[in-house]
């Protein structure tokens, strides 16, 4: 088993250090993916922080280097020109933003708030406390005024819980959550060409109809040069997140702590913790369902609970958002629904639902990051038997499949030459399979 693992963790290594880029940072997978995102380099930093801490300091450190005068961290920064990606920064225009980075083209939009928590996992992580302390405090600032961003500009209504305007800024671009949204749109037609399938088979991607969808609500918030009053006024996607707020949530009570260790930041601390407090009444008060026993997203331009399991619906044990009674619940309906003896854990969609595909991106397959977080919530509220089934799943199925962005949830695909879907050499799978083999 020790040298296994020791060969897995050196193969995850040359993962990370074959897509790291001159520039400072790692792209998710060549070709598919080649430019930084947001959520994907805080768990890549994650990773890199067990052997080459310099890389995971950089990694942060370029990302916020990218964050626009109003808070806002965008989710892809495009550092280079590169056309092997739809659509690049020229659809996007962030420019349009008077307060956008004059210094990066990006996109307009963001992703989960993860970069709190992983600065305190790179501290947790480290060796040298000290000189990770000292980096911390040369970049908490800029992790803070992102969350005041989202605090001020994405609660319209004052509740402790921000929406989320595009379904790529959930990280979980095309889940069956959404489709109930995209029965209220009538897109236009675009016209366009896909890169994602030169790089990967078209049954694993978002369909074509589906990225009319996704194209016409950032023209809308492109109409309106990314204001948030008026995206939040006009978008017909506009979405409470259960992993979204969970994120921010998780990240709140890191810089909380962060900030008591640093010392003399109470004004920042004051302000954390009254939204801290704010927001998980609220989360648990409007996305708790019960008779689904799971939080699921809210729909808040159509004002009703979007009523699907999900992935995401389990991401609060990770943040300790649920009570000890609620997360009973909340593992029960994962166990019952997701966690059947001819499966892994954790599908990122319901199985037992119509909408459910195994093949299909975020519409069954399982993920790493999700697997991450959950490892860790399970633990958090003392159900190491399940947490441990999640991580030895999870390195089974790398170690199987590869190094993939994403997996089949069932244990027999009737495939001999199984192999992952989506990017080989993913980074965000190699860098967390690295933490969790390492703890």
């Amino acid at each position: 088993m020790h040298v296994m693992k020791e060969n897995l963790i050196h193969r995850a290594i040359d993962v990370l250090d074959a897509n790291f880029q001159e520039g400072g940072f790692t792209i998710p997978s060549k070709g598919l993916y080649p430019f930084q995102w947001k959520w994907d380099s805080g768990f890549i930093a994650v990773g890199l922080a067990h052997y080459n801490t310099d890389h995971a300091k950089k990694e942060i450190e370029t990302l916020l280097n990218a964050q626009w005068d109003n808070g806002f961290i965008p989710h892809i920064v495009f550092h280079t020109d590169d056309d092997s990606y739809f659509p690049g920064h020229d659809f996007h225009r962030s420019d349009l933003h008077p307060l956008s980075s004059k210094r990066y083209k990006s996109t307009g939009m963001t992703q989960p708030p993860v970069t709190g928590f992983v600065l305190q996992d790179m501290l947790r992580i480290v060796d040298d406390k000290e000189d990770m302390l000292g980096f911390i405090k040369g970049q908490i600032d800029k992790v803070y005024d992102n969350h005041v961003y989202f605090y001020e500009n994405r609660d319209p209504q004052n509740e402790g819980l921000v929406y989320i305007y595009h379904n790529w800024e959930s990280g979980t671009d095309n889940s069956p959550v959404w489709d109930d949204i995209w029965d209220t749109m009538n897109p236009p037609e675009y016209t366009f060409e896909r890169k994602d399938t030169t790089h990967v088979d078209a049954s694993e991607r978002p369909s074509k109809r589906e990225y009319d969808h996704y194209l016409y609500i950032i023209d809308i918030a492109k109409q309106n040069n990314y204001d948030d009053a008026k995206i939040a006024e006009l978008s017909p996607f506009l979405v409470q997140d259960p992993l979204f707020n969970a994120m921010l949530i998780k990240s709140n009570q890191a810089l909380i702590e962060l900030y008591e260790m640093i010392g003399g930041n109470d004004d920042k601390i004051t302000y954390l913790k009254k939204n801290q407090e704010r927001s998980i009444t609220a989360f648990n008060q409007k996305l708790w369902d019960t008779e689904l026993g799971a939080y699921v997203h809210y729909d808040l331009r159509n004002n009703t609970p979007i009523r699907h399991v999900s992935s995401s619906s389990f991401s609060p044990l990770f943040a300790a958002i649920p009570s000890k009674e609620r997360a009973e619940v909340l593992v029960n309906t994962m166990m019952e629904r997701f966690g059947g003896d001819d499966k892994y854990l954790c599908a990122s969609f319901d199985p037992t639902d119509d909408r459910f595909n195994p093949r299909k991106y975020w519409r069954g397959p399982v993920w790493i990051n999700m697997n991450w977080m959950l490892y860790r919530g399970l633990r958090q509220y003392g159900y190491t038997d399940i947490a441990e089934r999640v991580k030895n799943d999870s390195i089974e199925l790398v170690e199987r499949d590869g190094f993939f962005e994403y997996f089949d949830c069932r244990k027999d695909t009737g495939d001999e030459t199984r192999k992952g879907y989506g990017g080989d050499n993913f980074s965000w799978s190699a860098a967390l399979v690295i933490d969790l083999l390492k703890n």
